[in-house]
């Protein structure tokens, strides 16, 4: 990555060494910035998706803005079932909504295979137009929702609190769910290897809906899949990070899908979770998001307190254990990305390595 003026990030992704740990937030490229804002005003969400002049502008703004060390494509987990045939309206204040929901076999068969170079076109394009405006910056990211989580979507038509229709179908007809999750495999897997050869450096799979299944059924309905879109994705030193919100029973499980990196949210102490991998993968983690609306020394003991728990050694990515809250203050964003730049050098000196947790 010779190319790149900053690549702590992807180091990082490789364990390799790094001077400090590098930082980027989930949903950088959002609403808690004014200058994303105005973009808004002229654009709905899926429009801005859908148009890569501006998705390009939303991507570069927080490396502008608040100085992160990667920047990820500003897009959406649901283009896929959008592009695979459904009808994707975003309402404001309620979210995604379908309003042909995939409940039936008929349902099932009418999902198109998708061809991401045609029907994800935009997307290929945004990418390419933020690599050439970023012109070696820091790295560009892709990403993807997991199987299970579009599943999630897909068949409840809308966010849910209970998520009551899509477990009556894993529990009532499992080989329709298995049916619909590989189709998914598929276009997941297709998506980010054409992401990758439009230009991103790193991809993440989010599973935000995982933490909703017991740990039988997620092995089943997610975790399978998302070893199966990384063994699928052709890429040559592109990393793969995996974050599984609200799994934490087992990170030995989520590092076996062939992930390089495993993001945590924040309930889980990602000093324990290195302990347990011994080295299998990097980590990306794990501040609560809410930490943001406190005051700037409490955003910074927070800060040291995520670097001293993962301790001296690399292979850690600084993030928020979930997405950015949109109202948050921005220059609070910025702060926690310039405590992360002062305080982690010194969890880098090569003659404390040793004396890591």
């Amino acid at each position: 990555m010779s190319n790149l003026q900053n690549d702590l990030f992807l180091r990082a992704c490789r364990r390799e060494e790094t001077e400090r740990t590098p930082v980027w937030i989930m949903r950088q490229a959002g609403r808690y910035l004014p200058q994303y804002r105005m973009i808004r005003e002229k654009a709905d969400f899926l429009t801005m998706c859908k148009t890569p002049e501006l998705a390009a502008q939303v991507t570069l703004q927080p490396v502008d803005i608040i100085g992160v060390d990667a920047a990820i494509i500003f897009s959406d987990i649901l283009v896929i079932p959008e592009a695979m045939g459904m009808n994707l309206e975003m309402h404001e204040g309620k979210g995604p909504m379908f309003h042909n929901p995939v409940r039936t076999r008929d349902d099932v068969s009418r999902l198109k295979r998708i061809d991401p170079w045609k029907d994800l076109k935009y997307v290929m394009d945004a990418v390419s137009l933020a690599k050439k405006e970023l012109n070696g910056r820091v790295p560009l990211i892709g990403f993807s929702g997991s199987p299970w989580t579009l599943l999630t979507y897909m068949v409840e038509g809308k966010g849910s609190k209970n998520f009551s229709i899509v477990k009556k179908l894993i529990y009532n007809y499992p080989s329709l769910a298995h049916e619909i999750l590989n189709k998914l495999t598929e276009a997941v897997a297709d998506y980010l290897s054409a992401k990758i050869e439009a230009g991103v450096n790193a991809v993440q799979i989010f599973d935000t809906w995982g933490g909703i299944l017991s740990p039988n059924d997620f092995e089943e309905f997610s975790l399978q899949y998302v070893a199966k879109i990384i063994s699928l994705m052709k890429r040559k030193k592109e990393p793969v990070i995996f974050f599984a919100k609200g799994v934490n029973y087992d990170p030995t499980k989520l590092a076996s899908t062939g992930a390089d990196v495993l993001g945590l949210d924040w309930t889980v102490d990602i000093g324990k979770v290195r302990n347990i991998l011994q080295g299998k993968t990097a980590l990306q983690g794990n501040l609560d998001p809410a930490v943001l609306y406190a005051n700037k020394e409490k955003i910074k003991s927070e800060v040291i307190k995520v670097l001293e728990s993962y301790g001296c050694g690399n292979g850690h990515i600084f993030n928020l254990g979930h997405g950015i809250l949109p109202d948050v203050e921005p220059e609070n964003a910025k702060a926690l990305v310039d405590f992360v730049k002062k305080e982690s050098p010194r969890f880098h000196v090569k003659e404390s390595l040793n004396k890591g947790t």
